[in-house]
């Protein structure tokens, strides 16, 4: 290639990288969340382990699926009482010997939950010195693919929601167990 033609390369992609840098859309997102427990990992396992028994999370209002702890099960929360708002997920990892699945949701309206490709991973652990800690950590987009999102459908949105669900979730455990 020629001087000349390098030149001319280089020019063009200074013009459209620029560009192309900020129009690359949203980013995943990720957030994880422990909460020590003061009972042992199999209670705490009896108590969450069930993927088609989401009760334990206070604001579950039904769970109803199909497949148990199968992959490819599926379950459908409900929120609220009286029908309200649902979330529909899907199980594609359990190991009951390792008390960890992860589940992805295939259908929550955004006003609901604002994200899109959600992934979950929920696992209770042994603490080196008794009780045991559970694990929630999730990754997702935000409710709005497309670049400049409003307010409510944005990277921080998306984070607090999450955050907040893990977080009510979390503290029903500790309540329940009691925290070491």
């Amino acid at each position: 290639m020629t001087r000349f033609g390098r030149r001319a390369v280089l020019a063009v992609l200074a013009a459209v990288l620029p560009a192309m840098a900020l129009a690359h859309g949203p980013t995943r997102q990720k957030v994880t969340l422990s909460a020590d427990l003061a009972a042992p990992p199999a209670e705490v396992w009896a108590a969450i382990g069930d993927f088609q028994d989401m009760g334990w999370h206070p604001a579950i209002h039904a769970t109803t699926g199909e497949g148990g702890n199968a992959i490819d099960a599926t379950r459908v929360l409900t929120l609220g009482q009286d029908g309200g708002p649902t979330i529909s997920e899907q199980l594609y990892k359990y190991d009951a010997d390792k008390m960890t699945y992860s589940y992805r949701i295939t259908d929550v309206a955004v006003d609901v939950l604002p994200v899109t490709n959600y992934s979950s991973h929920l696992t209770v652990k042994p603490r080196p010195d008794g009780g045991s800690v559970v694990e929630w950590r999730g990754a997702f987009y935000r409710g709005y693919p497309n670049n400049d999102p409003p307010p409510d459908l944005n990277d921080e949105a998306a984070i607090k929601a999450v955050t907040a669900v893990y977080q009510a979730g979390l503290d029903a455990l500790a309540k329940r167990f009691g925290t070491p």
